[in-house]
């Protein structure tokens, strides 16, 4: 008798403590050791939970989201929030760092535009601004409404079993002025293997400088992680970011900071019973076309974009690069299409890396114009001799490997079953959605986000609006079948394509609990 009223006292407690805000129920768990272990089985399982604000108010919309997130039971092992142009950068980093506290890891990152379910509502909300080359002037002249930069979206996340935390690519202010990517990659495989045997994360959230090429750099990343390591993130981020370990506080005063990675680690320190997954979906959203051509001479001009002459393959006649370009834009249908060229760069492994024998990836620069026999693309890393073709951005591309990119997350649905019996669950994702996508297929609405909120309802996800989205990963869902099926028309035959445009990456978690 006395067992069973303890046991019908220990279910009422678990009852009332799970109806808790999270700072609440952060201090019942100190009360005793009962209740301790009362909340431990409340948070048996991995969580992340979202919000999304669009309060002209700063302050206002901080709270809001911040109040959400944390409303019910969860225990942050780390943040991400992006906000718009309007709000301060600084302030909004400080508020939510003093909210979660000083060992949670936190990026916040400055976006063209958000994703997530709105506080009030809990609907669903796309909301991607129009980026002006001079921002700050026109909205100093009010020639846009300045309510329209105001927002943000925050996500946190509680996932026993994994260690997280942010590690900055960090280039000296003095010479040499060059990002120490080295450092960089030991310092990601020193953390991972201080929580396991393995030399490389789960997953990585990256966010790159809006001023640095990330080409080349995730290319290093490339040969340096295991392949089953699924990397996505944004190339084009104004961010902030605090580590949840002070021995690892970015010294801003000696270095700049190129870009900062949220490391997903398994931790062999922590008892769980569970796994935690990580998968990737691509919806592309340019095509190649026109013959492959020969880069014949490179300039690099003002340290960031190349000048090329080209010759058609097997020819030695320079090109009339101005007028192959108005070739180019007359074939092409859509009315203001983004022109790139693909270059399919081939590198072998460096020491320590993960994988063996050479490796090809496909790089995209964008065409910013051109001059008689010279076209400017954005970006460096060309060489003579390299082979190139065009792609453009494409309507009817990225309307169809949106449709290819539910069906791949659609896998993990009907994957819930697995060999032994348990159930998988979606815990979540975030999406990072090119700014770039076609007006005529972002202007419909809700687009970006239904390959995930469509196949799992009411989950909780987060997105941003960038220029440059990452994904390079395995797993499941981290090949879209449009890749599979029609490879050499989409990512140029065998080369792996890291750093995409027009395309939306998405990345999903999932868990698989014990028998």
């Amino acid at each position: 008798m006395g067992r069973g009223f303890a046991l019908a006292d220990e279910n009422l407690l678990k009852n009332i403590l799970s109806r808790l805000p999270a700072l609440s129920f952060a201090s019942a768990a100190c009360v005793s050791k009962s209740w301790n272990k009362v909340c431990n089985r409340i948070l048996s399982r991995p969580k992340l939970s979202s919000a999304l604000s669009l309060s002209p108010s700063h302050l206002v919309a901080v709270e809001e989201v911040l109040n959400k997130v944390l409303s019910e039971p969860i225990r942050p092992h780390f943040a991400i929030a992006c906000v718009g142009l309007q709000f301060n950068l600084t302030i909004t980093h400080q508020l939510i760092a003093k909210k979660l506290g000083n060992r949670i890891p936190i990026i916040t990152n400055a976006a063209t535009g958000i994703i997530g379910r709105d506080v009030g509502t809990n609907e669903l909300r796309e909301v991607k601004w129009e980026i002006f080359e001079d921002f700050g002037r026109v909205l100093g002249e009010n020639i846009i409404d300045p309510f329209d930069y105001c927002g943000i979206v925050l996500v946190v996340g509680y996932v026993p079993g994994l260690k997280v935390d942010t590690i900055p690519l960090v280039r000296s202010k003095t010479e040499p002025r060059v990002a120490m990517v080295d450092k960089f990659l030991k310092d990601i495989r020193d953390y991972t293997a201080s929580a396991s045997d393995s030399m490389s994360p789960d997953a990585i959230i990256l966010f790159g400088d809006q001023r640095v090429d990330l080409k080349p750099i995730l290319a290093e990343m490339d040969y340096a992680m295991h392949e089953e390591t699924v990397i996505v993130g944004d190339a084009s981020a104004c961010f902030l970011f605090k580590s949840g370990d002070d021995s690892r506080i970015y010294n801003g005063n000696s270095y700049f900071c190129d870009a900062v990675a949220l490391v997903f680690a398994k931790d062999n320190s922590t008892v769980f019973n569970g796994e935690i997954k990580f998968h990737r979906a691509l919806s592309v959203g340019v095509i190649p076309f026109g013959p492959q051509l020969k880069a014949a001479s490179v300039i690099i001009h003002n340290s960031g974009c190349s000048w090329l002459t080209a010759t058609m393959e097997g020819h030695e006649e320079i090109l009339d690069s101005e007028g192959l370009l108005e070739d180019i834009n007359d074939q092409i249908d859509d009315e203001n299409p983004y022109l790139y060229i693909g270059v399919t760069h081939q590198r072998a492994p460096s020491i320590g890396s993960q994988n063996s024998g050479s490796r090809s990836h496909l790089a995209l620069y964008e065409v910013l114009g051109g001059s008689e026999e010279y076209f400017a693309v954005d970006g460096i890393g060309i060489k003579p001799g390299d082979s190139f073709i065009f792609y453009h951005s494409d309507l009817d591309t990225a309307s169809y490997s949106s449709e290819h990119a539910f069906e791949d997350i659609s896998i993990l649905k009907a994957a819930s079953s697995t060999d032994r019996g348990t159930k998988r669950e979606v815990l979540g994702g975030l999406i990072f959605s090119c700014c770039a996508r076609s007006d005529s297929f972002s202007g419909r609405g809700i687009v970006e986000s239904l390959p995930l909120s469509d196949n799992f309802p009411g989950i909780p996800l987060a997105g941003m609006f960038c220029d440059g989205e990452i994904g390079r990963g395995c797993g499941s869902a981290s090949l879209t079948r449009q890749e599979e099926e029609n490879e050499e028309e989409v990512c140029s035959m065998s080369s792996r394509c890291f750093l995409h445009q027009n395309s939306t990456v998405y990345l999903v978690m999932s868990f698989t609990p014990p028998l």
